[in-house]
């Protein structure tokens, strides 16, 4: 059994501020939700260090229930509420973890009304559990589709400026793609996993993979290749230049457990 394996509160939410608007100072306190959630933490790779290069913080149930048992709760009315309550939590999580790799946040854009404000208790929770802005990664949750390329951009921008690392979540998949790159130069991107399965033997992906590796390396953005779940996948993306990577072949997400070195399986090219 891993040692770092902790109970993780639930997560409860505050009230309106006098303007009417979401109060960001009461995140993680006062009224319920209406639904509790934790995490699991998926490691990303360095092949070139042989080191964890981040974990991924993903909703799970209480119990470590699926994803969708959580996500299928959110509403048009709670939507803001639990968005603001999932970065305060994975960071109090991580912290109670003893993470000292690099944090990936997923947050939900369309839930953000106004960047310097929404990211209010972010800051306070990293200020006050002593956990390094620099060391927390902002990517879009999977699954969410985002109405207007520029507002995503607006957004990521501003968390860049205040010292967020940034990421692209499924690029090359729906709106993840090189017109929103144009508008919005992140820290890194992740490849979409669909681009990379069967990579070894697909020709066109090949050449696809092998395009955007090149053009983020003129861009100075890392790459991180999700999904990865067979050695001949992770082979052939290391001999074309990708060394940071996620999935089941490495590990699958670990129920409120930050994954050491030792834990995780080939780990070295």
């Amino acid at each position: 059994m891993n040692t770092n394996a902790i109970p993780i509160a639930t997560t409860t939410f505050g009230k309106l501020d006098d303007a009417g608007l979401p109060a960001c100072g009461n995140c993680s306190s006062g009224e319920k939700l209406g639904f509790a959630f934790s995490y699991a933490f998926q490691p990303i790779v360095d092949l070139q260090s042989g080191d964890v290069f981040a974990h991924e913080a993903l909703v799970r149930g209480p119990e470590g229930q699926s994803a969708m048992s959580v996500l299928s709760q959110i509403t048009d009315d709670n939507r803001y509420r639990f968005d603001q309550a999932c970065r305060v939590k994975a960071i109090e999580n991580a912290v109670a973890l003893k993470l000292t790799a690099k944090l990936s946040i997923n947050f939900l854009p369309n839930a953000v009304y106004r960047p310097e404000v929404c990211i209010r208790a972010t800051l306070a929770a990293a200020k006050t559990r002593g956990f390094p802005v620099e060391q927390i990664i902002f990517e879009t949750t999977e699954g969410e589709r985002i109405g207007e390329g520029q507002w995503y951009a607006e957004v990521m921008t501003e968390y860049k400026r205040i010292g967020f690392l940034t990421a692209i979540d499924d690029f090359g998949a729906g709106y993840a793609g090189l017109s929103l790159l144009a508008d919005f130069q992140p820290d890194l991107i992740k490849l979409d996993m669909q681009l990379l399965r069967g990579i070894d033997g697909h020709r066109p992906r090949q050449m696809i993979i092998k395009s955007v590796l090149h053009l983020c390396r003129e861009m100075g953005i890392q790459v991180i290749v999700e999904g990865v779940e067979t050695l001949a996948e992770r082979d052939w993306l290391w001999k074309a230049g990708a060394y940071l990577m996620q999935g089941y072949l490495f590990a699958r997400p670990a129920f409120q457990q930050i994954l050491q070195p030792d834990q995780i399986a080939h780990l070295r090219a």
